[in-house]
């Protein structure tokens, strides 16, 4: 998950605390204990990309399903022999009325990578201490992934018979730019395993304050297209004693600069007008009036520099480009033969990386050149705001989460609901979980999820799955 929780400290401006705070410890009914082992197997199972193992904790699953009564024929361990650990799982559950189509339930089984000496505790041991569960990724996305590996399990012991197909599809490759991508795989390669009308997915969620109130859910209603660009100058070089006016790293420099100087042109969808348009209605003055105007004029400059001070609120607005890594040189006595930058650009949605590039390389100018680097990510095609959707995310969210609104959001980072975009399969970050103000060490240290906010969550994904699949 890319950029997406820190989405919620905008969202949470949103209101003051007015939920209840949560109960420290959860419930111990007996299906929450059979989902605690299914959970503690998949968080104790490493699955960072070249060191575990995602093929493992997808077989682990299989064998699960299997025994709640799953046909072989309804599920599907794939992986290729060249990344024979970075496999994944694919469940059925027919429904009984083919009219209505298929859903899919999206997650990813890999976590990022900790190292045991930078930690508390060991971070592939779930250890339960003062309400909350630590370990690598007991969030990120391991509480949705078994959320809903646990789902159809309950689905097929209950004799569950949707009247919607659903559709489970656990892969690995999320959190590494350059692994293999399980989702992108099945988009392309088995596309009738994933096919469905519309996909729930990791990021949304919801954001509690340090007292443990709930203050919004976040529903992810389109993303952003996270994609590198290089720009390189070359010069023939020489002896540092007789410097030239051409140089590759004053060549650079100038178009490092023109990037940083150049502010992409603003654009809503439907998704950050709603947002824009309620966050208008909750900020003090200045902020608020600004987005009021930008709202109907976002060629409004002055409007636009008093909003963008917020770094959230300026990225939520436009496709963002920026210089992360820098390379020149190849000794401390000769003039520079090569030179080159990373730009990371987050492409707001119905922009493309051709239309970005072409600016990128306008900024730079002729002396510069700039490339497009591989893998080259498809663009998320913005999802409605569908009431078929929309509706019962926010009827469930009363029931389990009174007086919380409910917050579409565009996240500004990146997950694999951008590889379905080419089977024209709307994706939406489904809320349910709650998260502490620290986004709890999310890719960082210690990271932890609070005990009922995990089983709330649960019991809210599991009526949404069943509520949208009737």
């Amino acid at each position: 998950m890319r950029g997406v929780w820190r989405f919620l400290a905008a969202a949470a401006a949103l209101s003051p605390a007015i939920g209840a705070s949560i109960p420290a410890q959860a419930q111990q009914r007996p299906d929450q204990q059979a989902f605690f082992g299914l959970y503690k197997e998949l968080v104790e199972t490493n699955t960072v990309v070249g060191q575990g193992s995602c093929t493992r904790a997808a077989q682990q699953l299989a064998t699960r399903m299997k025994a709640a009564g799953y046909p072989a024929s309804a599920v599907t361990v794939f992986s290729v022999p060249e990344h024979a650990e970075d496999g994944g799982i694919v469940v059925t559950l027919p429904g009984t009325d083919r009219a209505q189509g298929a859903m899919l339930l999206l997650g990813h089984l890999d976590v990022v990578a900790a190292k045991r000496e930078d930690w508390v505790r060991d971070p592939f041991k779930l250890v339960e201490e003062n309400g909350f569960y630590y370990a690598r990724g007991t969030v990120d996305d391991k509480a949705m992934s078994a959320v809903w590996a646990d789902t159809m399990i309950r689905f097929a012991q209950e004799r569950y018979r949707p009247k919607r197909t659903i559709k489970l599809a656990l892969t690995c490759g999320e959190e590494t730019t350059y692994a293999f991508n399980g989702a992108d795989w099945l988009a392309k390669n088995r596309p009738e395993l994933v096919r469905a009308d519309f996909v729930l997915n990791e990021g949304g969620g919801g954001r509690l304050d340090a007292a443990g109130n709930r203050q919004a859910l976040a529903v992810q209603v389109g993303e952003k297209a996270a994609q590198n660009f290089t720009l390189l100058a070359t010069n023939p070089g020489g002896h540092s004693s007789a410097p030239t006016p051409d140089n590759a790293i004053y060549e650079l420099a100038d178009a490092i600069r023109a990037v940083q100087g150049y502010e992409f042109p603003i654009k809503f969808t439907d998704t950050t007008r709603a947002f824009f348009t309620a966050t208008s209605q909750a900020l003090p003055a200045p902020v608020g009036p600004a987005i009021k105007r930008l709202l109907a004029n976002p060629a409004d400059t002055a409007a636009d520099a008093i909003v963008s001070r917020d770094k959230t609120l300026h990225s939520t607005l436009r496709t963002t480009c920026v210089a992360t890594l820098v390379n020149a040189g190849h000794a401390e006595n000769a003039l520079p033969q090569r030179a080159t930058t990373n730009v990371n650009c987050r492409i707001f949605p119905g922009e493309s990386v051709d239309g970005t590039l072409a600016k990128l390389q306008e900024l730079a100018g002729p002396k510069v050149k700039v490339t497009a680097n591989q893998p080259v990510r498809p663009i998320a095609v913005p999802p409605p705001l569908d009431p078929k959707i929309m509706g019962p995310i926010t009827t469930l969210a009363a029931k389990h989460f009174p007086k919380v609104p409910v917050v579409p959001m565009m996240s500004t980072g990146a997950t694999d609901g951008v590889f379905f975009a080419t089977l024209n399969m709307p994706v939406y970050g489904v809320p349910g979980i709650f998260l502490e103000p620290d986004l709890n060490g999310i890719h960082g240290l210690n990271e932890r999820i609070r005990v009922s906010a995990l089983y709330e969550g649960r019991d809210y994904l599991y009526d949404l799955a069943k509520t949208l699949s009737s």
